[in-house]
């Protein structure tokens, strides 16, 4: 099995390639240059283990929520490899892949993602590992106020990893809960940790082709306000 992952929904820009069990990871942190970078990266990445695109049966895609200017590069570029390549996509969501990566580098099963979305607001989701490996919560994902997810947090309990920027952007954010939250290490998405997430819905025939391929933004307004300086 080989899938190609691209992720720019975020300040960080990744591309992954899973060659038969043999992982090859790329990643930069490069605000406002993602549309330079993928795909040189994408290049790099496929070089680096031998492989054509054509070798390539699907690719992923970081489908948000994230900047609305990154997740919309990242979706054309898969696009045009795909369409290019007559390759199926899958789409796999920004909240679940920060879940995955803080599995991979703590063990956490219970995880909760928080991404800072500008405007007073976070990406929000809480997602739960279950037995067989598999995630539970894309139900969760939300974009709340602060106060909202200190709300939310008043009705867990036991431990949780953490992941994401909002924590950092909101420190309040859970003042006074009940639970215990310890950091997962994981600021940002990468692309290794999509593939996982893809081969699962790969596996399951969960794909899409490119005409139908579509973001996910969370907010109601697709065209919110771009903030100076910012994507």
């Amino acid at each position: 099995m080989r899938i190609l992952a691209i992720d720019t929904a975020t300040e960080a820009c990744s591309v992954a390639l899973l060659d038969n069990g043999t992982t090859h990871a790329c990643f930069e942190l490069c605000p406002r240059e993602h549309t330079q970078r993928i795909l040189p990266m994408v290049r790099d990445t496929l070089n680096q283990a031998g492989v054509l695109l054509s070798d390539i049966n699907a690719l992923a895609f970081g489908r948000g929520p994230g900047s609305f200017t990154g997740v919309r590069i990242g979706i054309g570029i898969a696009q045009g490899l795909a369409f290019g390549a007559n390759l199926p996509m899958i789409g796999v969501s920004t909240l679940a892949t920060m879940a995955e990566g803080t599995w991979r580098k703590t063990g956490a099963n219970r995880v909760l993602v928080a991404i800072d979305a500008r405007m007073g607001e976070v990406y929000w989701a809480e997602y739960q590992r279950d037995a067989a490996g598999n995630w539970q919560g894309e139900e969760t994902e939300a974009v709340l106020k602060p106060d909202a997810v200190t709300a939310r947090l008043a009705r867990f309990d036991g431990e949780w990893a953490t992941a994401g920027t909002g924590w950092q952007a909101w420190p309040d954010m859970a003042a006074g809960c009940p639970l215990t939250l310890r950091d997962g290490g994981v600021l940002l998405p990468r692309a290794e940790d999509m593939l996982p997430l893809a081969a699962h819905k790969l596996a399951q025939g969960l794909t899409t082709t490119v005409e139908h391929t579509e973001p996910v933004y969370l907010r109601n307004e697709v065209a919110w306000k771009k903030l100076p300086g910012r994507e």
